[in-house]
């Protein structure tokens, strides 16, 4: 399950698609906190110094798909920290004789 999805499929110009990467790519060398104009609406991103990129170009019959991917993480809530944590080693306890008499074989 993703803790966030947004999707946006329209029709754009040129110039609207070149305004769009325009303004990610403007984000992205600002990097920090990011608010991309999408549409009617404003996407805010977290974006760090450190990125994935994939980019495919797919030629499929009389059309052509480009797609320009870009991945990182986001940084852990203290919730999640704890889990990734390693836990901490718990006290050995003493050995208190009567476990190591019962193993112990008997002399003759």
């Amino acid at each position: 399950m993703t803790d966030l999805k947004f999707e946006q499929k329209r029709s754009l110009s040129r110039q609207e698609a070149a305004d769009q990467l325009a303004a990610l790519a403007d984000a992205l060398r600002e990097g920090g906190d990011a608010e991309l104009e999408l549409g009617t609406g404003t996407l805010g991103l977290r974006i760090p110094e450190d990125l994935h990129s994939e980019l495919e170009v797919e030629v499929d019959g009389g059309e052509i798909e480009l797609e320009i991917e870009l991945k990182w993480k986001t940084a852990p809530t203290r919730a999640a920290r704890s889990r990734t944590e390693a836990p901490a080693e718990k006290p050995k306890r003493k050995n208190t004789g009567s476990a190591a008499k019962r193993s112990a074989p008997k002399s003759p």
